[in-house]
């Protein structure tokens, strides 16, 4: 239900509504998307005063073209249908709900939503990490046909400690996970968003894994720290040889002399026309982030 634009979510920053100090910072980060946490992030008796931070530093403004999230925590608990109404009431472009594992909980959320007045285009954020929502992620994804749903985020903390499962650099454990979650995604029209990278001081762990999650298919990366922004702005934009072959395959399809071509060959390569739709999204991407940097 909720409209989908070649938005950049490259970098999807993690940052707690306890720290008062880090949210004023980060108006200033080039994150894409900042995702202020009341849930994991937050002490049970520092739940409300997070609240109170996160709802007055989103009025006051200030954070330009960044996406503000709030991570709220679930609805089954004692805080959670007031996180939901205070992220609508305050000015926020989503909610992000954590282990969710049904469609049933999609359409939950999305009512609470409603009655909180949210409008339609306001985003409702998932995550996958759950069991459960694995079994059925394709019933979930499809939720969105009905719902403000438009975003997978997967959890693969949380995956590891409900599988009982290591976190190996291949991630072995986790590649059924992210493929199916990457495949219901991809179904149903929605953003998916890898999960985290937990080594702050692993620079090339954290590469590896930002290439292996955009080779995968993931839009972007959560983050936890400010340095891990750069690499994760960098591996999930269009390498600047991606955007002037899919400029040269445009141009290709729309010569008029290939009127009517279903497949050409561009700078070598065989092109078929399912590779138009794809070098436009990359394009308008590369479009939407060179907006985004000189904003």
């Amino acid at each position: 239900m909720a409209s989908q634009t070649h938005r950049p979510r490259r970098s999807c920053l993690y940052m707690p509504g306890a720290n008062e100090r880090a949210l004023e910072k980060a108006r200033g980060l080039p994150a894409d998307t900042l995702l202020l946490d009341l849930e994991d992030a937050v002490a049970p008796d520092a739940k409300l005063t997070a609240r109170e931070a996160i709802v007055s530093a989103v009025k006051q403004g200030g954070y330009g073209h960044r996406e503000i999230v709030i991570r709220m925590n679930g609805l089954n608990t004692e805080w959670g249908e007031d996180d939901l109404k205070a992220a609508v009431a305050c000015g926020a472009k989503a909610v992000l709900a954590p282990k969710v594992e049904s469609a049933a909980d999609i359409m939950t959320l999305d009512a609470a939503l409603t009655e909180a007045g949210a409008p339609n285009d306001f985003g409702l954020w998932v995550m996958i990490e759950m069991p459960k929502a694995i079994l059925r992620v394709e019933e979930i994804a499809a939720a969105s046909e009905d719902t403000r749903l438009t975003t997978f985020v997967m959890g693969t903390n949380d995956l590891a400690k409900e599988y009982r499962a290591r976190m190996t650099p291949d991630r072995i454990a986790f590649q059924t996970a992210l493929q199916l979650s990457i495949a219901a995604a991809r179904a149903y029209g929605l953003y998916a968003i890898d999960g985290v990278f937990n080594d702050i001081k692993d620079e090339d762990g954290l590469i590896n894994e930002c290439e292996q999650g955009r080779d995968l298919g993931f839009d972007g990366k959560t983050l936890i720290h400010p340095s891990q922004l750069e690499t994760a702005n960098r591996v999930f934009a269009p390498s600047q040889h991606d955007v002037e072959q899919a400029k040269a395959v445009i141009e290709a399809f729309a010569d008029p002399a290939n009127a009517g071509k279903g497949v050409l060959k561009v700078n070598g390569k065989m092109t078929e026309l399912l590779h138009l739709d794809e070098a436009r999204r990359t394009v308008a991407m590369d479009e939407a982030i060179r907006a985004f940097e000189t904003a």
